[in-house]
C-alpha cells in the first residue's frame, strides 16, 4: 500500500471529543478517532481521578468509562470502573500488619449490579477472629450503602472517600486500623440487563416445573 493511500485513509478518520458523565461534570477525557461512528460504541477510555480534578495526589485512582452515545463531533460515556493502582496498594502494605479484603457483588437501590472490593490495613498483626470481624463489618456497611443509594451516589461516596471513612470509623474499634480503601468498584450489569437475567431465570424455572 502506498504512503498516499495510507495518508488518504487517515484523513478520512474523524476525531471525537470524549465526554465524561454528568456526575463528573461532563469533563473532557481526551479524543478518539474512528472510520465510522458505529465503531465507537462500547469503546472504553481510561483516565485518572487526578487528571479529572487537576490534583496529582489522586493519580493513584484509575477511572474507566465506556462510550454509549455518539454525536457529530463528541462521544458520551458511562462510568464502568474505579480502581486503585497496584503500586499505591503495595505502598500501603506493612510488615507485621494485616490486610483484610472483602469482595461484594450487590444491587444498588436503582438496580445496578456492582462489585465492590474494600480493603483494610491494620497497624499490627490482627488475629483470625479480629480479621473476620473487620471483614464482616466492611461487608455490612458496603451492602447497606448499596441498598440505600443509587449507583451514582455509591460512586460519589467512593470517589469522595465517604464509604472508606464509614468503614474505618466502625471497624477501628475491633482492632486499630491504619487505613481503609475501596480498591475496586466495577459495574457488572445495568438495570435492564439485571431484569433480563431475572426474566430468563424465571423462564428456566417454569420450564423445569413443566418438565416435572
Amino acid at each position: 500500500m502506498s504512503d498516499r493511500s495510507v495518508s488518504k485513509r487517515s484523513q478520512e478518520k474523524q476525531w471525537y471529543t470524549v465526554i465524561a458523565p454528568e456526575q463528573f461534570d461532563r469533563a473532557e477525557l481526551g479524543e478518539t478517532t474512528a472510520d465510522e461512528p458505529e465503531q465507537l460504541y462500547d469503546r472504553t477510555v481510561e483516565t485518572t481521578l487526578g487528571d479529572l480534578q487537576n490534583n496529582a495526589s489522586e493519580n493513584n485512582t484509575k477511572l474507566t468509562f465506556r462510550i454509549t452515545d455518539v454525536g457529530s463531533d463528541a462521544v458520551y460515556t458511562e462510568f464502568v470502573q474505579h480502581e486503585l493502582t497496584r503500586d499505591y496498594l503495595r505502598s500501603l502494605v506493612r510488615h507485621g500488619s494485616s490486610k483484610v479484603e472483602s469482595f461484594e457483588t450487590i444491587l444498588t437501590s436503582d438496580d445496578y449490579r456492582i462489585q465492590i472490593q474494600p480493603v483494610a490495613f491494620t497497624t499490627k498483626k490482627a488475629d483470625h477472629s479480629q480479621e473476620q470481624a473487620i471483614r464482616r463489618t466492611m461487608t455490612e456497611i458496603v451492602r447497606e450503602t448499596a441498598r440505600e443509594h443509587t449507583f451514582d451516589e455509591v460512586i460519589d461516596s467512593i470517589v469522595e472517600g465517604r464509604l472508606s471513612s464509614a468503614v474505618y470509623a466502625e471497624a477501628k474499634s475491633i482492632y486499630p486500623l491504619r487505613r481503609v480503601e475501596v480498591q475496586k468498584l466495577r459495574l457488572e450489569a445495568r438495570p435492564e440487563e439485571v431484569a433480563a437475567e431475572e426474566d430468563t431465570a424465571v423462564d428456566v424455572d417454569e420450564d423445569a416445573v413443566d418438565a416435572e
